[in-house]
């Protein structure tokens, strides 16, 4: 049962999100449903609302449950919504700017008023808004890249015939030290 539910969880965790981490400022795309009306004449309408924020708390870390907690002050009121990043009301998340903090969770930023709500950092380039999985991808084509370039394509059978050929060497310097050695033995026995 429990192998069922991690096959599950794994399927539906989303991969197309971009890394969030606590004091990054991020919009987030949320579908809502709208309905209107009763009985027959009921209609649904669907719509995409934009949250935009300061990420104060992430839970959960990479799980089908993880979620984070982002923060805006809209009429001079601090708004906090609590979102589960793998949901799919969830439309997209884009990163806006991108802060550095030295804590995981900016509980204090409850407390700031004015300027000071607004952290320093710097705008975002559209690579940071790729999704994780397709950043690692890149990075690990780009050092194949490098490394052909450089000539550093390894051949497992070179790499293994090296450090055979290291050994031997370091085996045949051993047993010439050794040798020495056994000479000046039998030089001072003998002047002895």
């Amino acid at each position: 049962m429990t192998v069922i539910l991690q096959e599950f969880n794994h399927s539906n965790i989303r991969k197309d999100l971009p890394e969030i981490k606590p004091g990054h400022i991020i919009k987030v795309y949320q579908k809502i449903v709208e309905t209107k009306g009763v009985g027959k004449k009921e209609e649904t309408k669907e719509r995409i609302q934009v949250f935009e924020g300061l990420v104060i708390g992430k839970k959960g870390g990479t799980g089908i449950s993880s979620t984070i907690t982002v923060r805006k002050i809209s009429g001079g009121i601090g708004v906090e919504k609590i979102f589960p990043l793998n949901a799919p009301t969830i439309e997209k998340i884009e990163l806006i700017k991108i802060t550095k903090t030295r804590r995981a969770k900016l509980n204090y930023m409850r407390d700031r008023v004015g300027k000071a709500t607004k952290p320093k950092g710097e705008l975002v380039n559209k690579e940071d808004n790729k999704p994780q999985g397709e950043k690692d991808a890149e990075k690990k084509i780009k050092e194949k890249t490098e490394d052909k370039k450089e000539g550093k394509t390894e051949n497992t059978e070179n790499v293994k015939e090296e450090r055979v050929g290291k050994k031997e060497k370091n085996v045949k310097e051993n047993k010439d030290e050794e040798l020495k050695e056994e000479k000046e033995k039998k030089k001072d026995d003998k002047q002895q």
